[in-house]
């Protein structure tokens, strides 16, 4: 019998958004400063919010007999309803018209945008985008939307190398550079910050015993982390209008990073290589 098609389980799916608060206290801003070993607190109270560390903030810890085997939820307010869930962050957008700032109470509304079933190479999928408006002092700050990928059923190993090679490093083709190295402490940590359970950041047995891989899995969002901390550096004086990033391939623990990228006319392109793919994560930024 064939498996019935994902968008059936989603015909009548249509939750409804929902508002959250965050006192946008300045204390997520130093540790992920902390984080990336920046000398100092990369924003204080009153200052601009760098893009994407909004992620820092209005977290949600749920109780502990809510969390599935492989550490995510197993029921949410924008968790599609598949049988044996599997979830990928494939990317997302941003619209910062003005920036979040520390110290200052903000609302996040959370709604689902677009659910789209696609058939790729491996199998059926559920794109889903989530909508987030975030508004400070009665007024839409920034506008982001993240597109994630749902399966139903485990697709095994994929495209992945055996083991980890945590000595070659990735030649630089760009003018903007910023080198990295994840272990499982910064792991750890970036897991902690983000209210991350995924065990794929942390159960190095679970990584290769039940996923497939050959070591636990960089987040994909430090991807992205990584690429607008290369601008925030190379390019202080300017502050980001739009960004959009998209997430292609895994890197993982004790591999060697190099964000990267290029000014354009209107901003700058960018992308995250290891020494096995030189595009990891993309990401185009354009100035306001």
């Amino acid at each position: 019998m064939q498996p019935a098609p994902l968008s059936s389980y989603v015909e009548t799916w249509h939750p409804e958004p929902v508002i959250a608060h965050d006192p946008m206290d300045p204390g997520p801003a130093a540790a992920v400063s902390a984080l990336l070993d920046l000398p100092a607190p990369a924003a204080e109270a009153g200052d601009p919010l760098p893009p994407l560390w909004q992620w820092f903030h209005f977290l949600h810890w749920p109780a502990q007999h809510e969390l599935g085997p492989d550490g995510h939820l197993r029921d949410a307010r924008f968790l599609p309803p598949l049988p044996d869930r599997q979830r990928m962050f494939a990317g997302g957008r941003s619209r910062i018209v003005h920036p979040l700032r520390l110290g200052e109470p903000a609302e996040r509304v959370s709604s689902l945008g677009a659910v789209t079933p696609k058939r790729g190479r491996s199998g059926e999928l559920l794109f889903v985008t989530e909508r987030q408006e975030f508004r400070q002092s009665g007024r839409t700050c920034l506008v982001e939307e993240q597109d994630i990928v749902y399966r139903s059923g485990r697709s095994g190993g994929g495209q992945h190398p055996d083991t980890v090679d945590d000595r070659t490093v990735p030649a630089a083709g760009e003018p903007w550079q910023l080198r990295a190295r994840p272990d499982p402490t910064l792991l750890f940590r970036l897991s902690a910050l983000t209210a991350n359970t995924h065990r794929i950041h942390y159960d190095a047995p679970y990584c290769r015993d039940t996923e497939g891989y050959p070591g636990l899995v960089v987040h994909g969002p430090l991807l992205a982390l990584l690429m607008l901390e290369v601008v925030r550096r190379e390019a202080p004086g300017r502050r980001v209008s739009t960004l959009s990033f998209r997430l292609r391939r895994p890197a993982f623990a004790g591999e060697h990073l190099l964000a990267e990228g290029s000014p354009t006319d209107a901003g700058a392109l960018l992308r995250t290589a290891t020494h096995r793919d030189t595009r990891h994560a993309t990401a185009e930024v354009t100035f306001a």
